[in-house]
């Protein structure tokens, strides 16, 4: 006896009302709505033209990168600081700045570019880079190259698991007119700029390169300048002069050709008057209206849609369009807060990879030798302002001088935690650090004996 087999129906989870043409498999407009799969990201044309005609696109590009490079960062190492002094004239005399400034800009427009470390004594730019052969004053700065205009990926990827460029590409077809270089360059040579991260399968479509910033802000961009378009199209028709005239649609639809000449040269000639006298003679009978149109509620339509695109670029607006903060109380101080702990990643996350990928070089070239204690720290984003860096000295010093009065610690370490506050409030810095040698080990107890010696017989 067959046994009864139950029947199997798919079911979907999630909302469906028919009657009300309402969720799923609906002729809801709603669910019309579909995603597809434009890569905007590799078209050139599209984004160059963007770029050099758009005040906001420049903007997106530029802002980010520029605040990020704003502050720079500091080498933190024990080495004198006439050798600091060193490393950085080097950095100055290649312009390392301004170059690495200018691959985040590319970077960010185009969702890839590349910048190829230049080193005096190492021609075959296809072998892996040798930094103990690094010798002094060779490196002689990065050239600085977009996706499209110079470097091409090969489809060989790095499959060292401990190498940080693993599963990116191994080469790079280099292609330079203007500098005269046609070269195949090892991955290790290569300082990458992208864009927007993709997941794996698109990095592939793009060439393992990333997503341009404006791809995903650019529905908001057309929304922006349709919406301006049209505000500003509006101001030509906020003062109307319309005038009834008898008879007008017998002289257009039975009129000879002749008659009709004659009246729009005379609306023509009115019109001349009009703009010129402010007069405009017309018939006894005829009558002229004057419409004036007030567009409330356009600027906060525009406000919105200058958020949208400011949210969008992960930019305040106070930045990105130049505008002060708008309503009461508003100072814009949380949105530049949220916004410089978000410069503040990045700098770890992206930039301090860069850095630590150039500064091996840049020791070598600079002193022939990378010290074990080399490290790098980036300044504070937000500058305090005299009367907020004077309270924060108050406080600060305060608490350290309390730790030391009540001889938790002693004046040398005291002495080192008012040199680390230099940076901040900008006192201290003068502290020596054979004047902290020699506080080592004396508490405040003991400053108090040596000023009563007989203190301690009592």
């Amino acid at each position: 006896m067959a046994k009864n087999k139950k029947k199997k129906t798919a079911v979907n989870d999630a909302f469906s009302n028919p009657a009300a043409r309402l969720g799923l498999g609906t002729t809801d407009l709603m669910q019309a709505t579909d995603y597809p799969l434009v890569r905007l990201s590799q078209n050139y044309e599209l984004l160059t033209s963007l770029y050099r005609d758009n005040w906001i696109v420049q903007n997106i590009v530029t802002t980010i990168p520029n605040d990020i490079m704003r502050k720079w960062f500091e080498i933190k190492t024990a080495i004198a600081p006439d050798q600091i002094d060193r490393i950085n004239a080097i950095m100055r005399k290649t312009h390392l700045r301004k170059k690495l400034t200018a691959g985040m800009y590319w970077g960010r427009l185009y969702g890839g570019a590349a910048g190829v470390m230049i080193i005096e004594g190492q021609d075959d730019m296809s072998e892996p880079l040798d930094i103990a052969a690094v010798m002094p004053d060779s490196f002689k700065g990065l050239l600085i190259l977009d996706r499209w205009t110079g470097v091409y990926p090969t489809g060989e990827v790095v499959d060292d698991p401990s190498d940080v460029d693993y599963g990116l590409p191994k080469y790079y077809q280099i292609r330079s007119e203007e500098h005269g270089l046609i070269a195949t360059v090892h991955h290790s040579r290569v300082i990458r700029f992208i864009g927007r991260e993709l997941p794996w399968l698109e990095q592939v479509a793009e060439q393992y390169w990333g997503e341009s910033e404006i791809e995903a802000i650019y529905s908001e961009i057309v929304r922006r300048d349709n919406v301006a378009g049209n505000i500003a199209g509006l101001t030509f028709r906020a003062n109307l002069d319309y005038m009834e005239s008898e008879g007008l649609d017998q002289l257009l639809g039975t009129g000879n050709a002749e008659m009709q000449r004659r009246f729009w040269n005379t609306m023509q000639a009115q019109s001349v008057m009009e703009s010129n006298f402010g007069m405009r003679i017309i018939n006894k009978g005829d009558a002229i209206h004057n419409r004036q149109y007030t567009f409330t509620g356009l600027p906060d339509v525009y406000d919105r849609v200058m958020m949208d695109v400011a949210g969008a670029a992960r930019t305040p607006v106070t930045k990105l369009f130049g505008r002060s903060p708008a309503g009461l109380n508003s100072t814009g101080e949380s949105d530049l807060q949220n916004y410089y702990d978000y410069i503040d990643g990045l700098r770890e996350n992206d930039f301090r990879e860069i850095i630590e990928k150039l500064l091996p070089i840049l020791a070598m070239s600079a002193w022939g030798r990378i010290p074990d204690d080399l490290d790098i720290s980036f300044p504070p984003m937000k500058t305090a302002d005299p009367t907020q860096r004077a309270e924060i000295t108050q406080k600060t010093t305060g608490s350290i001088l309390s730790a030391y009065q009540s001889n938790l610690i002693d004046a040398a370490t005291a002495m080192r935690e008012l040199q680390a506050l230099s940076d901040t409030t900008g006192a201290f810095s003068k502290i020596k650090d054979e004047d902290v040698e020699k506080a080592e080990g004396i508490m405040y107890a003991d400053t108090q004996q040596m000023r009563d010696p007989m203190s301690g017989l009592m």
